[in-house]
């Protein structure tokens, strides 16, 4: 009986709980585990809503694209604000601003249309379409249209009507960055000459 309940006594003695210390290292282990998995969590959000909204934009290049064939009309891609959110819109007027009943995307997050290609130390170099014979690409500088045979071209509005003349001199890359936390990430939408679009991200070193 004696020897029963010394070994009950020495078993409850050692289930009292963890001391302070090794709750300490617990927190510590927690914290650094935290550490490294939280910028990684936020760097995959930011990328997935960059991308996000560069097949956004790319649906709506291929509806305007398919508009433009349909209805024998020529419209513009343009880019703006709604609500303080930047947007992208198909001018089906050619009124040069945003109108209600227009086919429109809003830009996720923290993701915004670029100034131009990007250039300058630290950032991506221009992307280049594979095959280019040397006449280089239109970017966020220049506006993106398709003419009645849905053909992308040059939409120039220095012009008095605004012009829009097929096969375009050069193929289009439109660049979206976003203002993520450290540095910024970038993706962008290519067309082609033909029309056909993709979609390509920076990651790091190389466009893909």
């Amino acid at each position: 009986m004696t020897d029963n309940w010394r070994k009950s006594y020495r078993w409850h003695g050692r289930t009292h709980g963890f001391s302070l210390i090794e709750l300490m290292i617990v927190l510590l282990v927690v914290m650094a585990i935290a550490a490294i998995a939280i910028p990684n969590v936020l760097l995959a959000v930011s990328n997935v809503r960059l991308r996000g909204s560069a097949a956004a934009l790319a649906g709506l290049l291929q509806q305007a694209r398919i508009m433009a064939a349909k209805n024998n009309a020529t419209y513009a891609i343009l880019y703006g604000t709604s609500n303080g959110a930047p947007i992208a819109y198909i001018d089906l007027n050619n009124s040069g601003s945003f109108n209600t009943g227009e086919p429109v995307i809003q830009f996720s997050g923290t993701t915004i249309p670029a100034a131009g290609a990007p250039s300058g130390t630290g950032l991506p170099s221009a992307y280049v379409l594979a095959g280019d014979t040397g006449s280089g690409s239109y970017d966020n500088t220049s506006t993106l249209g398709y003419t009645g045979r849905g053909l992308p071209c040059n939409f120039d509005t220095t012009t008095t009507p605004a012009t829009c003349s097929t096969p375009s001199a050069k193929y289009f890359v439109y660049y979206l960055t976003d203002r993520r936390v450290g540095k910024a990430g970038w993706a962008a939408v290519v067309v082609t000459k033909g029309g056909r679009t993709k979609i390509v991200t920076w990651n790091g070193t190389a466009w893909n």
